[in-house]
C-alpha cells in the first residue's frame, strides 16, 4: 500500500468518524444537560435518541406516500420535528416521573432503565420489530471527491454541519440567555435560586425536556448512517455516558473534546481491526486516561 493510498484512507476513515462523532457528540450534549447539570442518571436517553429516528421515517414515508413532490424538502423540518416529539415527551417524562427522583442518582437509574424498557415495547408495538430506513433526499446522497481516491460522503457532511449548528445554540443558550442563567444558577446553588425568585422545579422540567430533544436530534442525525429498531437508541447509551464521563460531567466543552476523540480513535481502528477489537481498545485508552484524570479531561469548578 502506498503512502498516498494510505492517507486516503485515514482520510476516509477520518470522515467517516465525524458521522458518528455527530451521532455522539449530539447524544452527549443532551447527557451533559440533563446528567451533568442536574445529575439526573438517564437510562432511556437512548429511546429518545429513537423517538427522533422515528419521527424521521414517519415524515419519509408521509411524504413519499401523500406528497411525493416534497421529498426533496422534507428532510430540514423533520429534524425540528425529531426535537418537538423528544423535547414533548422529555416535559412529559420529567412531570410524570423524574421530578419525584431527585438526589435520588440510583432511583432515577432504576425509573429512567424501566421506562427505556416501557418505550422499547411502544416502540415495537407501533413500527414493528424489524428496523426501517427513510428515504433520504437526493442531495444527501452520493460523495464529494476532493481529490482522486477521497471520497466523502456528503450525508456526512451535513450531519457535521448540523451538528455544528446545534453546538452553536446550545453554547448561547446556556451562556447567554435566561434559561441558561436560570440553570447555572440552579446547579451552583439550588436554595439561593430559589430565594432569588427563580422557579428550580420549572428550570428542571425544561432542562430535562431539552437534552430529551437534542437527543432526538441525534437520532434524526443517527437515520443518515444507519436503519432504525426499537433497541437502536440502546446500543449508543453507553458510548453516550461514556462522552460525558470522559469529558468531565458538567463541561461541555469536555463533551465535544472526548466525543472527537472516542469517535476517531473507534474509526481508525476499526479500519485495522474488527469492530469488537476497536471497540476494546477505544475502552482501554478511555481507562487509563480516567485512572490518571478521573475528574475528566474538563473539570468544571462546579464539580470540585
Amino acid at each position: 500500500m502506498s503512502p498516498s493510498e494510505l492517507f486516503n484512507i485515514v482520510i476516509m476513515q477520518g470522515f467517516a468518524g465525524f458521522s458518528l462523532f455527530s451521532v455522539l457528540l449530539l447524544m452527549g450534549l443532551g447527557l451533559a444537560i440533563i446528567f451533568g447539570q442536574m445529575g439526573v442518571i438517564n437510562m432511556a436517553h437512548g429511546e429518545f435518541m429513537t423517538i427522533g429516528a422515528y419521527t424521521i421515517y414517519l415524515a419519509s414515508h408521509l411524504s413519499e406516500t401523500f406528497a411525493p413532490g416534497l421529498m426533496p424538502y422534507y428532510f430540514p423540518p423533520a429534524i425540528l420535528l425529531a426535537f418537538i416529539a423528544a423535547f414533548a415527551v422529555g416535559w412529559l417524562a420529567e412531570w410524570l416521573l423524574i421530578r419525584h427522583l431527585y438526589k435520588r442518582p440510583l432511583d432515577t437509574l432504576l425509573a429512567t432503565w424501566g421506562l427505556s424498557l416501557g418505550m422499547q415495547q411502544v416502540f415495537r408495538s407501533t413500527f414493528g420489530p424489524k428496523e426501517v430506513s427513510p428515504t433520504l433526499p437526493d442531495w444527501l446522497l452520493g460523495s464529494w471527491s476532493p481529490m482522486a481516491g477521497l471520497d466523502i460522503p456528503i450525508n456526512g457532511l451535513f450531519v457535521m454541519a448540523l451538528t455544528l449548528v446545534v453546538c452553536a445554540v446550545v453554547f448561547l443558550a446556556m451562556f447567554r440567555s435566561r434559561w441558561g442563567l436560570r440553570v447555572r444558577a440552579t446547579v451552583a446553588n439550588r436554595a439561593m435560586a430559589n430565594a432569588t425568585g427563580i422557579d428550580t422545579r420549572r428550570t428542571d422540567r425544561i432542562t430535562y425536556a431539552i437534552g430529551c430533544g437534542i437527543a432526538g436530534m441525534a437520532g434524526a442525525a443517527f437515520t443518515t448512517i444507519g436503519s432504525t429498531g426499537p433497541t437502536s437508541g440502546s446500543l449508543y447509551i453507553v458510548d453516550a455516558f461514556l462522552v460525558v464521563t470522559f469529558g468531565g460531567a458538567a463541561s461541555l466543552l469536555g463533551t465535544i473534546a472526548s466525543a472527537f476523540s472516542i469517535s476517531q480513535v473507534q474509526s481508525i481502528a476499526e479500519f485495522f481491526l474488527t469492530g469488537s477489537m476497536a471497540k476494546v481498545l477505544t475502552l482501554s485508552l478511555i481507562l487509563l486516561i480516567l485512572m490518571m484524570r478521573p475528574q475528566g479531561l474538563f473539570a468544571s469548578k462546579v464539580r470540585r
